[in-house]
């Protein structure tokens, strides 16, 4: 069953080993070499810190990031997992990942799915800029922003394990 995996960037390389996904996105500001194991084509990057406003010396998430995240993440046949990660593995990559799921699952999922995201990673705090830029871009009415903001304090943690999610929920 496809899965779309979140992970810190200490535990990419362990990750990739472990789970073979065939595509990687990257949400860090520094640059990620790309593992031998994902094709090249296979890697996006999106340059980014973890900010939720504009700040000087800082890139924020932009409208135009989303767009490019469901671009690419669109070009998964779901063959294999799909990694995404940021630094830490709590915020840019939870939100992508959020982002992510509510795009493959469609309007009405997003309660759900950001229940689901509690419970499988307590640590989680999406990035609320890019669940702004994603709730308008998906077309979500303020459904997205609202999910999030009802899952209430994440669990503060120091390291983060890599974390699996469905792409659909049970039935």
């Amino acid at each position: 069953m496809p899965r779309l995996l979140i992970s810190s960037y200490a535990l990419v390389a362990d990750t990739v080993r472990r789970h073979r996904p065939s595509h990687l996105l990257t949400i860090m500001d520094d640059h990620v070499d790309t593992p031998p194991e994902i094709l090249p084509e296979r890697h996006f990057r999106v340059r980014v810190h973890d900010i939720v406003e504009p700040a000087e010396g800082a890139i924020a998430p932009a409208l135009d990031h989303i767009e490019d995240i469901l671009t690419f993440s669109r070009t998964w046949t779901r063959d294999a997992p799909f990694l995404v990660h940021c630094w830490a593995g709590i915020s840019r990559s939870t939100a992508a990942a959020y982002i992510l799921l509510c795009d493959i699952r469609g309007t009405g999922c997003e309660q759900e799915t950001a229940r689901e995201l509690r419970a499988i990673a307590p640590h989680a705090q999406p990035n609320p800029l890019m669940i702004r830029h994603a709730d308008q871009l998906l077309g979500r009415n303020g459904r997205m922003i609202a999910a999030v903001e009802a899952m209430g304090a994440a669990r503060i943690v120091l390291e983060t394990e890599a974390v699996e999610l469905k792409l659909l929920p049970d039935v």
